[in-house]
């Protein structure tokens, strides 16, 4: 396999896992490009190697910025903006974990906390609570494992990983 077939099996990849993270296809696969590209890359060859429009390049690149997954980089003499992914995995993890928390953890917390005050008052509203209580127990561990496993580093989190799956 070539360098250039092993890069284009990855980038088209990365961009299907993206889904698995809450990100379209697009997105990471932007993210895959600068994760393999050696400098950093401007929006035009961006675009020209994935072939996607300005718009859609701008737009995913933004999303990326917004994420800490990418990261704006200036040259010297140059008026373009430059891109550079964060190459730290450890950082990628936590990032990712930190957005997916912020969009999708947090909002069901606070709609659990809003329907945890539904009246109890026959079977069906006791048996409903008792479910809400319970996804909302878990929910709230889950996010204080998560607060927990951001604010580790990376030798914790691996060496407690491994010690796991031993």
């Amino acid at each position: 396999m070539t360098l250039e077939e092993g890069k284009d099996k990855f980038i088209q990849s990365w961009g299907a896992l993206g889904s698995s993270w809450g990100i379209n296809r697009t997105m990471a696969q932007i993210h895959a490009l600068l994760l393999v590209s050696p400098e950093a890359l401007s929006a035009e060859e961006i675009m020209e190697e994935l072939k996607i429009s300005r718009g859609n390049a701008n737009m995913n690149i933004r999303a990326l910025i917004d994420w800490r997954l990418v990261f704006k980089e200036l040259k010297a003499g140059e008026r373009k903006e430059y891109f550079v992914a964060e190459k730290d995995m450890w950082e990628v993890v936590k990032n990712i974990i930190i957005q997916r928390k912020k969009r999708e953890l947090e909002p069901m917390i606070r709609v659990l906390d809003e329907i945890s005050s539904v009246e109890e008052v026959d079977q069906e509203s006791r048996e409903f609570a008792e479910i809400i209580r319970e996804i909302k127990l878990f929910s709230n561990k889950a996010d204080s494992t998560l607060d927990t496993l951001v604010k580790s580093d990376s030798n914790w989190f691996v060496g407690t990983f491994m010690k796991m799956i031993r």
